[in-house]
């Protein structure tokens, strides 16, 4: 089974970029600086452990091939 480890890359850049961007967006639209300050911590977590374990992968199969 191939794993497409540069599509998990992507996504947990997303996650851990993208998603604040949109929520700086929105509080700079809105002057509601919540948005932004509640999505730090749950956008990191999530793009932190995604980029983790896509590294390890990466890890893994430049070991194995």
């Amino acid at each position: 089974m191939k794993s497409n480890t540069k599509l998990a890359l992507g996504v947990s850049l997303f996650a851990l970029i993208g998603i604040p961007l949109i929520f700086l967006c929105v509080s700079l639209i809105t002057e509601n600086w919540k948005f932004l300050i509640f999505s730090i911590f749950p956008a990191f977590l999530a793009g932190f452990t995604g980029l983790m374990a896509t590294l390890r992968q990466m890890k893994k199969e430049r070991i194995y091939n």
